[in-house]
């Protein structure tokens, strides 16, 4: 026998929680960004300058790969952020914490670990 009265959405405080929690994550998110591109646009602050040539070339790759990773570091970040910003408006629009594959509420446990999360753990491992 299917229980009728069972919760289609979360209500209005348990979505203000949620909307507590994300803008935690956003707040220590952005600022995270902002040191990574502070780290991109500073000068290599290890004082090169004065090493024999054969080093520089070892030296110059070294910063370069340590670029790239910090551009794909940053790049997540900011993925990470607008995933951030889409579950505020889910928020806003009273779809936040509902299956976008199942029409099932995500249980509050996975809500808090992953709040940017739109899949139930049923709906993610089929994929």
């Amino acid at each position: 026998m299917k229980v009728e009265n069972e919760k289609t959405r979360y209500s209005d405080s348990e979505l203000k929680e949620f909307k507590d929690l994300l803008l935690d994550k956003l707040a220590s998110a952005k600022e995270e960004l902002n040191a990574l591109a502070t780290s991109l646009s500073s000068p290599n602050a290890n004082g090169t300058d004065d090493t024999a040539g054969t080093y520089k070339t070892l030296e110059d790759g070294s910063a370069t790969l340590e670029k790239e990773q910090i551009n794909q570091l940053a790049a997540r970040q900011k993925k990470f952020i607008e995933q951030l910003e889409a579950a505020l408006v889910r928020i806003e629009n009273k779809t936040y914490g509902i299956c976008r594959e199942t029409g099932k509420l995500i249980p509050k446990e996975r809500l808090r670990a992953v709040p940017h999360t739109t899949l139930t753990m049923e709906a993610k491992l089929k994929q």
